[in-house]
């Protein structure tokens, strides 16, 4: 079990939900992007009406597939903006989508309490002075410069305790991080930055994982984070983003009957019915 912010996750606790909010036009689901003030602003009362526990902002598309970089300013500027006006229309905590150590140092002095690293502190190693110095909650996900070869899930377990080393060096206490097993950003090839490169088939590599989260917890809680993603796409044969609720739906079940703690999702009101279905079945499966 561990608090995030001043959530309490894991354990006998109800799966919380983390709601998206992207302020990068170039992010790869365009319904999600949210650049001014009264969208933003409607769009996270909206969130905490259905059922959100937290609000991941995010200055940066990172997809794989797509080449998407911008400068730390811009990243930067679109968060801080954010931040504000997210503050002002709700008291939820707020997370920061961000593997940039001046991104997230800016976040960090602006109030936020939690920040969701797609590299595990890897990317950039200013980080880990950064998060030593203000100690938030911290998201952990899978992550590796180097080739990744082998059994996905034991693989994807070693990526993630080299994260945890590196948040202990850091002195974040357990009890305040969170780990991710990156579902989407590992492939053969990709154009973007933050992706982990893989010897197999990366829609294989996340069925898997999904399978297999109460393994890969190890003692932490598991954050799975699925939404509109190309493994919705993939198995669906389904292109567009925008095309991809129900099955988004029908995966983020799954994933809490498999163990997952939090849900990251763009569709905070239907994923809360998800959650509640697959939570259900959960207590129910280990009642047998």
């Amino acid at each position: 079990m561990a608090k995030i912010a001043n959530v309490r996750v894991g354990g006998k606790n109800p799966v919380r939900i983390m709601g998206i909010l992207n302020t990068s036009p170039e992010s790869f689901y365009k319904k999600s992007v949210k650049t001014n003030k009264i969208h933003i602003k409607n769009t996270v009362k909206l969130m905490e009406e259905q059922g959100a526990d937290f609000i991941d902002i995010g200055g940066m598309s990172t997809a794989p597939y797509l080449t998407t970089i911008v400068s730390e300013k811009t990243e930067s500027k679109r968060i801080l903006n954010a931040i504000k006006i997210v503050q002002n229309a709700t008291n939820l905590p707020i997370s920061v989508d961000t593997c940039r150590a001046a991104v997230a140092k800016d976040a960090l002095e602006n109030g936020v309490e939690i920040i969701n690293d797609i590299s595990g502190l890897k990317f950039d190693k200013k980080m880990q002075e950064v998060v030593s110095k203000f100690t938030p909650s911290l998201i952990l996900c899978s992550y590796d410069t180097k080739i990744v070869r082998g059994n996905t899930v034991s693989s994807t377990k070693k990526l993630l305790r080299d994260s945890l080393k590196i948040a202990q060096k850091s002195k974040i206490p357990d009890n305040q991080i969170v780990l991710d097993p990156a579902i989407g950003f590992f492939r053969k090839t990709g154009k973007g930055s933050f992706y982990t490169k893989i010897d197999r088939d990366w829609l294989e590599r996340d069925l898997s994982i999904i399978k297999n989260l109460n393994s890969i917890k190890q003692n932490y809680p598991i954050l799975i984070s699925v939404s509109n993603k190309s493994l919705i796409g993939k198995v669906l044969v389904k292109d567009n983003p925008s095309d991809r609720l129900f099955g988004s739906i029908a995966a983020e079940a799954v994933s809490v009957i498999y163990g997952a703690d939090i849900i990251r999702t763009h569709n905070v009101d239907a994923t809360k019915d998800a959650v509640t279905i697959g939570s259900r079945l959960a207590k129910q499966h280990k009642g047998l």
